[in-house]
């Protein structure tokens, strides 16, 4: 088996057409969808942000609550610096330390009994909370987010990064990582005289929450909206690809052969454009077992008309062996002669019928004059001769333009074949006159002649393939029986349809009347 190997030329859509065409339908439609909600999902990523953001706010805020906690404690006396910082440290919740110079630490809100900074242990919260950190840290990883470094407590001032940026005189915030996931914020600001700096550490458990929430929300919308679109995924596959898959098995069924018991469902409640597919197939398959009921039909009567040429050819040469008389060995040997060629004007006759609708398929078709193809059509028939004395008329009154779209050769067999059965059932001395009149957005052309006319329960028949009603005078077996058959099929490959009436003149006779649309391209 030759690998699919795409072609230099080829491109990413190259690819993807490739590989969509080897995926069901269904898929196709769930992943169009899923890859939608998936552009949803980036939600996530927006939230990872949100919280870079809120965290970014809070450095800010502790650092200006440093520098307050910084002016307010130099400016305390000795006496009333401890209850300051109590104070401070009950008023924003946090950890207040002061540091010498050299990091020594002077007070710590903790020392001296404050508890409103405590971090949870983790190993003590319920299963809850421990959910919550495994999908805190599962999110995190698949946004990329940047983790925090651990909160530790460290020995001497000079172990803080904020203390020792605070000591060279400006002020300094960090975030923490809490040992359950939540953000701690320490900030640094030196005292006024920079005889040290004062540290402000809190637990920001409150943006972990509120991002956990805005998570939580944001999946159950996700999980509703991904239901919401698999079933509705579903359905519209269900919709589109059930009826595919009921056509596709009819148009099995047919292309094995088995057309005549095939059904192919109409749809004719869908309105759409699954419903205009399914009522083509189903033309196309009527149109299909119509054109092999046809063609065995054809081919039948084709067997029936070559046996009788072949029946009287066989007799007449098992015959002639046996026969010394030379008057009755001519009769039969003129019998062979007119045996074959009428064989043969069948077989031409057949092949040109059985090669037609091909031939019209591929045949170009142009504007024509058909006021100059009827003039030269009778005065080439004329300058052939006309036997019996027949004489051809011909009368256009008509000065609009006689324009159709055709292919000339087949409409001048057309028109040739009517004249030619007009002239034959003609009495010696008649006339047929040919005459064109436009009419609306179709042109009729009428050939009519003073013969004895088609009986009205006959006039469909004559159109059928091999149906043969010739004078009495004429001899047998000169026509095959499929003009007019192969007339009918020109007029109407050409948007036209033919049909015989009766004249209502005195004169009596036949008159074909073959009407084909105008060429209205103009």
């Amino acid at each position: 088996m030759v690998p699919d190997i795409a072609s230099p030329k080829s491109d990413g859509s190259d690819l993807a057409l490739r590989w969509s065409g080897r995926v069901s339908l269904t898929r196709r439609i769930l992943a169009v969808n899923i890859f939608a909600l998936l552009m949803l999902a980036g939600g996530f990523f927006y939230l990872d942000s949100y919280r870079s953001r809120i965290l970014d706010n809070r450095v800010e805020q502790a650092m200006r609550e440093a520098r307050l906690v910084a002016e307010a404690l130099s400016a305390a006396t000795p006496d009333r610096r401890d209850p300051l910082m109590l104070r401070l440290a009950r008023d924003t919740g946090a950890r207040l330390r002061l540091y010498a110079r050299d990091g020594t630490i002077i007070a710590d809100t903790r020392a001296m009994g404050d508890r409103s900074f405590v971090l949870r242990d983790p190993d003590k919260e319920g299963w809850r909370k421990r959910v919550a950190r495994f999908l805190d840290a599962g999110i995190d990883t698949v946004v990329g987010a940047v983790r925090a470094p651990l909160y530790r407590e460290r020995r001497g001032g000079m172990a803080w990064p904020d203390v020792r940026t605070a000591t060279a005189g400006r002020a300094s915030g960090t975030v923490w990582r809490a040992p359950d996931r939540t953000p701690v914020i320490t900030a640094a600001a030196p005292l006024v005289n920079r005889a040290g700096s004062a540290m402000t550490t809190t637990n920001a458990r409150d943006v972990t929450q509120t991002v956990r929430v805005e998570r939580l929300w944001l999946g159950v919308v996700l999980l509703i909206v991904t239901l919401v679109s698999i079933l509705l995924s579903l359905f519209l596959a269900r919709t589109i690809v059930r009826p595919l898959r009921r056509l596709a098995r009819a148009a099995v069924r047919v292309r094995l052969g088995r057309a005549r018991e095939v059904v192919v469902p109409r749809l004719p409640d869908r309105g759409d454009e699954i419903g205009m597919l399914a009522r083509a197939l189903s033309d196309m398959s009527q149109a299909l077992r119509a054109r092999i009921d046809a063609t065995e039909a054809f081919a039948a009567d084709v067997t029936h008309e070559l046996k009788n040429p072949l029946a009287s050819l066989r007799s007449a040469v098992d015959v002639l062996g046996s026969v010394d008389d030379p008057a009755l060995r001519e009769r039969l040997l003129t019998i062979v002669r007119d045996d074959v060629h009428r064989l043969d004007r069948l077989i031409s006759d057949i092949s040109d019928a059985s090669r037609l609708d091909a031939q019209l398929s591929r045949a170009k078709f142009e504007p024509l004059d058909l006021a100059a193809l009827l003039a030269a059509l009778v005065r080439a028939r004329i300058d052939r001769g006309v036997e019996r004395d027949v004489r051809l008329r011909l009368d256009i009154t008509d000065d609009r333009p006689l324009t159709v779209f055709g292919d000339g050769a087949r409409l001048e067999r057309v028109f040739a074949n009517l004249v030619d059965n007009a002239i034959s059932f003609s009495p010696d001395g008649g006339t047929v006159a040919l005459s064109a009149l436009n009419s609306d957005a179709a042109l009729d052309v009428r050939i009519e002649d003073e013969g004895p006319g088609v009986p009205e329960e006959s006039r469909e028949e004559i159109f059928r393939r091999f149906h043969s009603v010739r004078p009495d005078v004429e001899a047998f077996g000169r026509h095959s029986g499929l003009g007019l058959a192969i007339a009918r099929t020109i007029v109407e490959a050409h948007g036209g349809g033919i049909h015989v009436e009766s004249r209502e003149d005195r004169l009596g006779g036949a008159r074909f009347v073959v009407r084909l649309p105008l060429d209205d391209r103009s």
